[in-house]
């Protein structure tokens, strides 16, 4: 029994000596904490994806109390937590403009070609590292592995007849398929935006029709048409820029292609069922 007590004793002991010297160094060495950084991360989604720039909510309501971030970059929390944080700060916060992300791509199974069968690893940044940069004829467009849907944790992408596709209504803008996709075919939208071309391909004319039935041929049809000179060829590919659209839709109607739509408002009532 005296066997068994002395070591007891010892590590007892020493828990109390290591508990004591603990005590004092966190007294000692306290760092006064803001009250208004908890009150601003509790107005924050805790989604920790990163969009705002910083490491996660922690980082980044600790920003904004120290004045080093801006207090209207939470994509995930948008008005309502810049209202709130603006509310604990005194201040007004102008709400910006909602982003969602869009796959520029519509090279479904039915219309884009395959230049072989692939029969590698389901993730897009295995595949195109396989000979010919990936099984699909386009090599600017979307393989349909899913690596997009992977990251993205608010179950806003699936997977449609080959083709990433985003449900606007889940997406909170956290750039995470923007950052994975190997392709760059990804980009951030404005969710007001309702004209946008669904296209990534570089090349121009025939070579766009032998591999894809409705990529961009480069033709400049919808550059001539726009109103607002909206619309310019970059890489041979029309570009929108989005300061001086107006959605009037006349590119899309000129398009003979038919690559320009309005599929972020045309899918935001998509069901579950037509995801696979």
């Amino acid at each position: 029994m005296t066997n068994l007590l002395y070591p007891v004793l010892s590590i007892g002991g020493m828990g109390l000596v290591f508990g004591v010297v603990l005590g004092y160094a966190n007294k000692k060495f306290y760092v006064p904490v803001d009250p208004k950084i908890p009150l601003v991360r509790a107005a924050l989604p805790s989604a920790n994806c990163g969009a705002c720039g910083y490491a996660g909510c922690d980082a980044y309501a600790a920003a904004i109390v120290e004045g080093t971030a801006p207090l209207n970059a939470c994509a995930p929390g948008g008005s309502a937590s810049a209202d709130a944080i603006g509310e604990i700060l005194g201040v007004c916060v102008e709400t910006a403009n909602r982003q969602v992300a869009f796959v520029k791509c519509k090279g479904t199974c039915s219309v884009a070609k395959e230049k072989y069968e692939y029969d590698g690893i389901m993730d897009c940044r295995q595949a195109i590292i396989a000979p010919g940069g990936g099984p699909k004829a386009c090599i600017d467009g979307c393989m349909g592995f899913a690596s997009c849907v992977r990251a993205c944790e608010f179950n806003a992408l699936h997977i449609i007849d080959g083709v990433a596709v985003v449900y606007p209504d889940n997406c909170v803008a956290c750039s995470a398929c923007v950052k994975v996709c190997p392709k760059d075919l990804i980009e951030m939208v404005p969710a007001s935006q309702e004209v946008l071309i669904e296209c990534n391909s570089k090349s121009k004319g025939k070579s766009v029709k032998d591999n894809c039935e409705v990529g961009c041929i480069a033709c400049t049809m919808c550059v001539r048409a726009c109103p607002e000179q909206a619309i310019v060829m970059v890489n041979n590919l029309a570009t929108i820029d989005f300061d001086k659209c107006t959605n009037c839709g006349i590119c899309a109607t000129k398009c003979p292609t038919k690559v320009i739509s309005k599929p972020l408002k045309d899918r935001v009532n998509m069901s579950e069922a037509e995801a696979k």
